[in-house]
């Protein structure tokens, strides 16, 4: 669509811009006053124009602006319009002044419409703008002592005026810029750089309390000094240049107090406990701040603070002080005052050295110390007693007891006070001597030595000596056993007593110790009976009694001697033993000896019985023989021999012959061998069963049995077994045959035939016959 902008406003010109529309030859344009009758204006623009100024306009109007584009006809082509305001009238500059070194004040009428006001200050080719609302103005930001071109336009919301007729207004000179100082107490010193354009400069001074008078000076110079001023009070300063007219320009103020006096009454407190001193003094006039120095040489202690005291710590012993005080405020430092002279504490003595000269007595002493007028000395034993000693000399004597440690510090005094604590020093005496010294003979190598504790001990060494070397023991118990000794020696047992502080008390009395005998060493042992037993051993002591013991589950049997065998006698056979020796004197006993073993030979078993089972077999048995591990046993006749060996406790015997006389006899054998022979009452064979039993019946009711006799004057008797009765037949002597009757018939029976014996059963074992 076709549209209208405006592009620049001012009091009386309105400037437009537009498109082309197509087919448009020319555009009208017509600015109609909306609260103004009668006044109008009407501006035709060809075709190749997109831009037109309205002129002649009235300022702060508001106009109704409308635009057409009309073709070559006569019609119009599209029309817009807007609504637009002229910018106020052009102010006129009443007068333009420079009261400040940057800035211009500039006065005018008032514009009616006008909202605010474009001040434009120009230099040059350089310029500046300030928008103000209303008359006076003041542009800023401007050089001083410099000629501008000043202008003022109006504004409202259509736009700004024209720039007005200038003025030409020169700013002032500008301030000096003061560097201000008070070189002592009653003076101030000012100092400027020099300021562009400036014929001189005035500088008043005068008590900031407003106080007194002021004082101003003029000069040309750039410094000055105000003398015979309050002490540290405070003054401001006013400073401003002027020109070759006479013109001043821009004053600056500067506010500046003069140092303060020295302080007054001056005080020194020294407190000795925590090495400080504390300062005071009567305050001066505008001080702010006071320094408190303590000199000693090159040493420099200094203290600060805002009140009228202070505390100087970390103060050296042993020192002279020097010791001022100086006030500080914003200008500076007064004067120091008179030193005043501060002794401290003497320092803690040192090259301290502990001496025991003599058994019991100990000798302190030391170096002398700067400004130690008198020394004490403390000694604390570790029982809770003290002694101390008074001197103006540098050494003490104290009496002293072993085992103790003394603990010992020295103090120097003056004026002042004590010095502070040094070193503590202890020393420890000589540990006392073991007491009550025993020594017991543990064994022939190994005395264990016993005593007493006493003070002052870390450690024992009991030291038992020989011709051969020395035995050691070390500990802290009050016990010690001396273990690995020579048996059956003397030793010179000394038990010495060790501190790590003082090292050994080497003054201690000895005791002799004999160690027990040498263990003995059996060589050999010999059987000299069934329970007689000779041991030989090899003597290695002196007067020593020897003690063999055989030890054994049947018991202990012993013998003695001073030589080197002995005799044990009455051991029990079957028996195993441990046969050992040991060695008696005064200092003790021996360790037993190595132990030898010894087996005596078995018991014979008490009892021994023979039973015949058959006629060629017989059965011996016996009671066990304490020892015995097999037996032999023996039959034997001039008929022949039967033997049996066996674990167990019976035999068999075969091959025996009946009616024979034997001799018995046994052997009880050991597990190593060992044999005891055993003889026991002779045994007689059981008398010969007969042979060629025959029967032959008699009758219904009876039997003859027959045989053949086995020795000519041995009875026999016939027993006959049956289910129905049992029937027995004794014959005459000398005859071999016998007859039983009255048998019941229809039964099956057993006939045996045996001798007659003359004691003990019926031989059972003959042949048996069946009748029926």
């Amino acid at each position: 669509g076709f549209s209208m902008s405006i592009y620049d406003v001012t009091s009386r010109s309105i400037y437009l811009r537009w498109p082309k529309i197509s087919g448009a030859s020319s555009y009208r344009v017509t600015a109609t006053a909306v609260n103004t009758v009668g006044h109008s204006l009407l501006a035709h623009f060809s075709d190749v124009t997109f831009k037109g100024t309205l002129t002649s306009l009235i300022p702060n109007t508001l106009y109704a602006i409308q635009a057409e584009a009309i073709d070559k006809n006569g019609i119009i082509l599209a029309e817009t319009q807007i609504m637009q305001s002229t910018a106020p009238d052009i102010p006129v500059i009443d007068q333009a002044y420079s009261k400040l070194s940057n800035s211009i004040t500039v006065e005018w009428r008032a514009v009616p419409g006008a909202t605010s006001y474009l001040l434009t200050a120009q230099d040059g080719d350089s310029f500046i703008e300030t928008v103000v609302t209303n008359s006076p103005g003041t542009v800023t930001g401007l050089k001083p002592a410099t000629l501008y071109r000043i202008t003022i336009r109006s504004i409202n919301s259509g736009g700004k005026s024209q720039p007005s007729p200038f003025r030409k207004a020169k700013t002032v000179l500008a301030a000096p810029v003061l560097s201000v100082s008070s070189p002592s107490c009653d003076s101030i010193a000012v100092r400027w750089k020099a300021v562009y354009m400036a014929a001189g400069f005035s500088v008043s001074l005068m008590r900031s309390d407003g106080l007194g008078r002021m004082l101003k000076e003029n000069t040309t110079n750039t410094s000055l000094i105000f003398t015979n001023l309050d002490p540290g009070t405070l003054y401001t300063i006013k400073a401003y240049a002027w020109n070759i007219n006479g013109i001043p320009g821009d004053d600056f103020t500067y506010n500046q107090r003069t140092s303060p006096n020295a302080p007054a009454d001056v005080q020194v407190a020294f407190n000795s406990g925590a090495l400080r001193a504390i300062v005071s003094w009567m305050p001066t006039e505008g001080a702010l701040t006071y320094s408190v120095t303590a000199s000693s040489g090159l040493l420099k202690l200094k203290c600060n603070t805002s009140s009228a005291s202070c505390v100087v710590p970390s103060l050296q012993c042993g020192s002279e002080y020097y010791v001022s005080v100086t006030a500080y405020n914003d200008a500076g430092s007064s004067k120091p005052t008179d030193a005043v002279s501060l002794k401290t504490i003497p320092c803690a003595p040192v090259n301290i050295s502990i001496e025991e000269d003599e058994p019991g007595h100990l000798l302190v002493s030391w170096s002398s110390v700067n400004f130690g007028y008198y020394y004490v000395v403390f000694v604390k034993s570790d029982d809770g007693l003290e002694a101390h000693c008074n001197t103006s000399h540098t050494q003490c004597h104290f009496q002293s007891d072993c085992g103790f440690t003394y603990f010992i510090s020295v103090f120097a005094y003056n004026k002042a006070g004590q010095s502070p604590l040094g070193d503590v020093f202890n020393y420890t005496t000589a540990p006392c001597c073991p007491s009550d010294l025993r020594a017991v003979v543990v064994s022939s190598d190994t005395v264990q030595v016993t005593w007493a504790p006493v003070r002052g001990v870390d450690m024992y060494q009991t030291r038992a000596v020989d011709w051969s070397g020395v035995a050691l023991c070390n500990g802290t118990a009050t016990a010690c056993t001396l273990s690995a000794l020579q048996c059956n020696t003397q030793y010179n047992v000394t038990v010495y007593s060790f501190s790590e502080a003082r090292g050994s008390n080497t003054s201690c009395a000895s005791k002799y110790v004999a160690t027990a005998p040498c263990s003995p060493e059996i060589k050999n042992i010999s059987k000299e009976a069934l329970s007689v037993v000779s041991v030989h051993w090899q003597s290695n002591n002196e007067e020593a009694t020897y003690i063999v013991t055989a030890r054994g589950e049947a018991g202990l049997w012993h013998c003695r001697s001073s030589g080197n065998s002995c005799t044990l006698i009455n051991l029990p056979c079957g028996s195993a033993f441990s046969v050992s020796a040991i060695a008696r004197s005064p200092a003790g006993q021996s360790l037993p000896s190595h132990s030898v073993p010894l087996e005596t030979a078995p018991c014979c078993p008490n009892d021994l019985i023979v039973t015949q089972v058959t006629q060629s077999v017989t059965n011996i048995s016996w009671s066990v023989g304490m020892g015995a591990q097999t037996y032999v046993t023996t039959l034997e006749s001039p008929k022949g021999q039967a033997k049996c060996h066996t674990l167990q406790n019976y035999c068999l015997l075969g091959c025996i012959t009946c009616s024979t006389n034997y001799t018995v006899s046994l052997k009880a054998i050991s597990e190593t061998g060992l044999t005891s022979s055993c003889t026991y009452q002779g045994y007689s064979s059981s008398a010969c069963c007969p042979s060629g039993v025959k029967l032959y019946r008699l009758g219904n009711n009876g039997i003859r049995v027959y045989w053949r006799a086995s020795e000519e004057t041995r009875d026999y008797h016939t027993d006959l077994h049956g289910s129905k009765g049992n029937f027995t037949c004794t014959p005459s002597s000398g005859l071999s045959h016998c007859d039983i009757m009255e048998i019941p018939c229809g039964d099956v029976y057993t006939v045996v035939v045996s001798p007659v014996t003359d004691k003990g059963p019926k031989l059972t074992f003959c042949p048996k016959k069946i009748y029926s």
